[in-house]
């Protein structure tokens, strides 16, 4: 059989198939059309991926991509260029009232693939940068789930969930009314909520205990106040609870929401995030998250496992969004793949309260297949 493209002799995990092993893909017409010896056969184009990683195109769960139509967007393709991600999520920087133009401007001309959640917020995040700060759920007038929901009708193809941020910054210590709006509109839609939660009111435990099985809480690794552990390194009651109810869990690194010894102590634990993503916009990108690599670095340092590691940008968000088949590598899927090295040397890393290690191995982009296409890293 004659191919498009070929990727040869990769180490491939594809944690959603059980596969970890030195083996082929080869693509044809943008999908993945063979796996292992079936891909034996010739191609107009071969990649040679010996000694790298080859994973199902990385999934970021928590972006900000609305550029040029909020002070916080980042452009969603020189971002896929820079880390791989193949699949975006941006974490509700439109609202109903704006959805429409991320649609138009930032969804459909994105040579990425861009889904969204939708803010419960009318206006989104409209006042997020260095210089203006406002929160958009701390006007409860600008909170309408009757708009929510019939945005998100219109654009159901690209809405994965509801994004409602609370807290003393997002929300102007109003307590949780947002996220019970949210809520009351997701609960309409049949669509999971993510929630924010930064630094109190409301508590952690007025959050959690509103939120549903297949809801996601974002920043999960954040530091004090609201970190998901005590001062002696214990995971709180509540977490326990959340994660045991079918709360998922999202790391959201962002400009303040990961934490190395709150990490530690999450990992000590066995409670290991569902998902790893980097809350990526206009500040974190200049650290301490910058981007997926670097947040996922910082798991390699903490000593989880690559496939572990894998799984949390690829299976888990794709299950969290409700599109499973973007994380895994199937026959028929869409040709999305992405080749990873495994760096060696001393490269420092640095948490949202400033602390830096060394670590001794990062992870780098070779490369990437979106829609059977070929980009070099």
């Amino acid at each position: 059989m004659t191919f498009d493209l070929v990727i040869r002799g990769g180490r491939v995990i594809d944690p959603a198939n059980g596969l970890d092993q030195t083996t082929d893909i080869a693509f044809k017409a943008g999908k993945v059309a063979a796996i292992g010896s079936d891909a034996d056969g010739s191609a107009s184009e071969v990649i040679h991926a010996e000694g790298l990683l080859v994973t199902p195109g990385l999934i970021d769960l928590h972006t900000h991509i609305y550029w040029g139509g909020t002070s916080l967007g980042v452009d969603p393709d020189t971002y896929m260029s820079k880390t791989g991600c193949t699949t975006l999520v941006d974490a509700g920087s439109a609202g109903p009232a704006n959805f429409h133009g991320f649609r138009s401007h930032i969804v459909e001309p994105a040579k990425s693939r861009v889904l969204a959640y939708i803010n419960a917020s009318f206006a989104g995040i409209f006042a997020f940068s260095p210089a203006v700060m406002v929160g958009e759920s701390g006007d409860i007038r600008l909170l309408n789930p009757n708009e929510v929901v019939r945005v998100a009708k219109e654009h159901s193809d690209v809405i994965v969930g509801v994004k409602v941020r609370v807290g003393l910054v997002a929300s102007d210590g109003i307590g949780a009314a947002p996220l019970d709006i949210a809520i009351e509109a997701a609960d309409a839609l049949g669509l999971p909520v993510m929630a924010h939660l930064d630094n109190p009111p409301p508590s952690r435990t007025e959050v959690l205990s509103r939120m549903r099985p297949g809801d996601v809480l974002t920043h999960c690794y954040r530091p004090f106040p609201a970190a998901p552990t005590r001062a002696n390194g214990e995971v709180r009651d509540e977490i326990l609870e959340a994660r045991e109810r079918g709360i998922i869990f999202d790391i959201g690194h962002g400009k303040g929401s990961f934490c190395w010894d709150v990490a530690g102590e999450m990992l000590d634990a066995g409670l290991p995030p569902h998902s790893i993503s980097s809350d990526v916009h206009m500040m974190s990108a200049e650290g301490p998250a910058f981007d997926q690599l670097v947040t996922l670095s910082k798991f390699l340092h903490l000593g989880m496992d690559i496939p572990d590691i894998i799984r949390a940008s690829t299976t888990g968000p794709a299950e969290a969004i409700g599109r499973p088949e973007l994380g895994s590598i199937s026959v028929g899927n869409a040709g999305d793949v992405t080749l990873l090295r495994v760096d060696e040397g001393a490269f420092p890393l640095t948490d949202a309260n400033g602390v830096t290690v060394e670590a001794r191995r990062r992870f780098g982009l070779a490369g990437f297949v979106r829609n059977g296409e070929w980009y070099r890293g």
